[in-house]
């Protein structure tokens, strides 16, 4: 869970949102605000296995994806099933903000 509480957490909501009409715009505006303030890069483990996130991106089928590396390889992971480092990098309210805006 997140160290924000909800109150915190749907004010980010509403900030990402406040322009928004619809949920494509809602989730564009969750999309810039953790494009614009998660810091990348940072490691983290999927699966046991270490991976540099490199950045996000909006998916085809309308999630937000992180763009994972290793070495040569690179694949997309929703940003919801990625598991957070500890401590979290900069930024990383917004990706809980989404989890809850999308719950």
């Amino acid at each position: 869970m997140s160290a924000l509480g909800r109150a915190e957490l749907d004010a980010l909501i509403d900030e990402a949102t406040v322009d928004a009409y619809g949920e494509d715009e809602q989730l564009t505006g969750l999309f810039t605000m953790i494009e614009e303030h998660l810091t990348v890069p940072f490691a983290t483990t999927v699966l046991g296995i270490e991976v540099t996130v490199r950045g996000v991106d909006l998916s085809e089928d309308g999630r937000i994806v992180a763009v994972c590396s290793r070495g040569a390889a690179r694949q997309k992971i929703g940003i919801l099933e990625l598991p957070m480092p500890t401590p979290a990098p900069d930024g990383a309210e917004w990706v809980e903000a989404y989890r809850r805006w999308a719950g």
